[in-house]
């Protein structure tokens, strides 16, 4: 038996996997995107997905090697009981997971492998980083981490096929890498889990072993704005341009954004997450009617998960899709809009560290942040506050690695400081006077003088 994914569909009709090889795609075009990947078996043999206890899968985990690598979703899709039930019988083991939520299992023997790391990953014990744009991490499950089995969370069966829900990102990827190597697929059916249209669209027979879990997804509270980040989403606001396409993620400053966005018109969303930021600018009908919310996973309140179950406004892809630079900067008038932990005199961005300690990780920055800087009319924009605590975010020279480097522009509460087409002098100098806080930009100058940079305050 093949599996056919159903990806990019505005309306494409639920078909049963008897009828699967009998679609006729000229019905809907390039709406659809055909996944041929071989199931176990014959090509017409039909492999049922068999429904089992959870602290039954002995014969599941019996077939695994020492050490198993096993990859699951993060986030709110993160299938916490079915991993803990694994865990329970495991002894070491590898746990492959982007932006692993609080509760994955993270003691003494369990190796945590990611790209980003999240509240999870931060906790544990062993943790292996691969410094990896979110376009191309999927590669890995075919190099350096090929999945021993693979755990998915997903709805309950409609029409005989489930859905991946809140979080599509690599687990398509590793599906595929799953039945080429002949290992398992284990999926935790929740019939809280949103059916979300898109590339996580899987027949019931792509998973071997179905495991039934009725709990609540992981939620993430939306952000409390205080006034300086408010000016900062005007700020934004006031560079987007009405029937721009925006890739807005989530916390802080993708939420004050979109609160200073409600009033645009025409908007489009190209992201790697969807958050309550989309659902708030969609509700304030500043987006394009009609037109879908694109992203590879959905993170966010419980309401943000109630309101994409089956909406047809919302379509999660494969990362290899949504992230691909290309794929962005064919997008005219593409806004990135991302946060940062401190951005240097350089203009270089770091978004993942707090010195030399790992924090977050590259995630979708770079491939983001590539593509509209080569969009027609497009702009990279980071924002942040202008100081953390006693500290200034805008700072001489980064205290570790780049996530990536110039940006069109740098928001503060306090300013915009342009940065495209800017000597290296003339920008620490915009830095310094429109985007640092004002307590510290006597520090900067000097600082700027230090390492060789002219910038005297503007006259004028």
């Amino acid at each position: 038996m093949w599996f056919v994914g159903l990806a990019d569909v505005a309306s494409v009709p639920i078909v049963p996997l008897s009828r699967a090889r009998r679609l006729d795609l000229s019905m809907i075009g390039d709406r659809l995107r055909p996944i041929t990947v071989p199931v176990s078996g014959r090509a017409d043999s039909v492999v049922r997905m068999r429904l089992v206890d959870i602290d039954s899968l002995d014969p599941i985990l019996a077939t695994l090697p020492e050490c198993p690598r096993i990859v699951a979703p993060g986030g709110g899709a993160t299938p916490l009981a079915l991993l803990d039930a694994l865990d329970r019988q495991l002894g070491s083991w590898k746990l492959f997971c982007v932006n692993a939520p609080a509760g994955v299992p993270a003691h003494h023997g369990v190796r945590l492998e990611t790209v980003f790391l999240g509240p999870g990953s931060r906790q544990a014990q062993d943790v292996h980083y691969f410094p990896m744009p979110m376009s191309t991490a999927p590669m890995l499950l075919s190099t350096s981490c090929p999945p021993d089995l693979v755990v998915l969370h997903t709805t309950t069966p409609r029409n005989r096929v489930v859905s991946m829900g809140i979080e599509v990102q690599l687990m398509a990827a590793a599906v595929e890498a799953a039945k080429r190597r002949g290992v398992p697929v284990i999926a935790q059916l929740n019939p809280q889990m949103p059916f979300v249209r898109g590339d996580g669209v899987l027949p019931e027979q792509a998973i071997d072993v179905a495991v039934e879990v009725d709990q609540p997804l992981v939620p993430v509270a939306p952000a409390i704005l205080d006034n300086a980040l408010i000016s900062i989403g005007e700020l934004v606001a006031s560079r987007v341009g009405n029937g721009s396409t925006i890739q807005i993620g989530i916390g802080k400053i993708p939420d004050a954004a979109a609160l200073g966005l409600r009033r645009h018109k025409d908007l489009r969303i190209w992201s790697g997450i969807l958050s309550d930021a989309a659902m708030a600018l969609d509700r304030a009908g500043a987006l394009v009617a009609g037109r879908q919310m694109t992203g590879s996973s959905l993170l966010g309140s419980l309401e943000l998960y109630a309101w994409a179950d089956e909406n047809p406004r919302v379509r999660l892809l494969r990362c290899e899709k949504t992230n691909s630079p290309s794929a962005v900067a064919a997008l005219d008038g593409f806004v990135s809009i991302h946060t940062a932990l401190e951005v240097d005199l350089f203009a270089r961005v770091n978004a993942s560290r707090f010195g030399l300690k790992l924090y977050s990780g590259t995630a979708g920055s770079t491939d983001f942040q590539f593509g509209a800087m080569h969009s027609r009319g497009g702009q990279s924009l980071v924002a942040l506050h202008s100081r953390h605590q006693d500290s200034s975010t805008i700072v001489g020279r980064l205290s570790g690695p780049a996530t990536y480097s110039q940006p069109t522009a740098g928001i503060t509460e306090t300013g915009v400081a342009e940065l495209i087409f800017a000597d290296e002098d003339e920008q620490a100098r915009r830095l310094i006077d429109n985007a640092a806080h004002p307590d510290f930009r006597q520090q900067l100058r000097s600082q700027a003088r230090d390492l060789g940079l002219r910038c005297s305050p503007a006259v004028g």
